[in-house]
């Protein structure tokens, strides 16, 4: 038997968004995967600003995620007392699913800044990265994290970021075309974002 194929989409999804869902879409398709976990930070090593609860950030993926049953959510960062490294990460799905072949899916920021990653050595020995691939992007790559195995991932010109759309739902202003319509609904039913 082949073995199974699983992306693992990590971020703080805070919130999740269009842009998020269409990245996931092409990975499925474009990487062939089987499966597509999404994982959203517990405690992200490298973030500054305070998140939004666990239990909203999940409910919203939950949410995002319900009408592709190749996607799935894992808790397992959210169920991980301390910060998040992602090779913790790594290593716990492997262990729990050996013989399966892993593909890392970060975006060109993320790929640019991944020498600064912890054990970031060791993380791509253990996962194929699959980079969200934008025409528009012009970032430099450590050449030592360029030298690995990877893939490219064509991602949909879509200009959205969690950072915008909270300062839009801040701002009273609509979000409805941003993010999928059950975590718009979810946002204003649990009055997210409003200070």
């Amino acid at each position: 038997m082949n073995a199974p194929r699983i992306g693992i989409f990590g971020g703080s999804f805070d919130p999740v968004h269009n842009a998020h869902v269409a990245l996931a879409r092409v990975a499925l398709a474009e990487l062939r995967l089987d499966e597509l976990l999404w994982v959203p930070a517990g405690q992200p090593w490298q973030k500054q600003r305070h998140l939004t609860s666990a239990k909203d950030r999940e409910a919203m993926v939950r949410l995002a995620i319900a009408e592709e049953p190749r996607f799935t959510l894992s808790r397992i960062e959210l169920e991980r007392s301390g910060a998040s490294y992602t090779v913790d990460t790594v290593r716990a799905l492997q262990g729990a699913r050996p013989g399966a072949q892993w593909f890392l899916i970060v975006g060109q920021d993320q790929y640019a800044g991944f020498h600064t990653w912890h054990s970031w050595q060791e993380l791509l020995g253990l996962v194929t990265l699959a980079i969200a691939d934008r025409p528009d992007a012009n970032h430099t790559v450590d050449p030592r994290v360029q030298a690995a195995a990877h893939a490219a991932v064509a991602l949909p010109m879509m200009d959205l970021s969690s950072t915008d759309i909270r300062g839009r739902v801040m701002q009273q202003q609509g979000i409805t075309d941003l993010v999928p319509e059950p975590v718009a609904r979810y946002i204003a039913r649990h009055h997210l974002y409003r200070d």
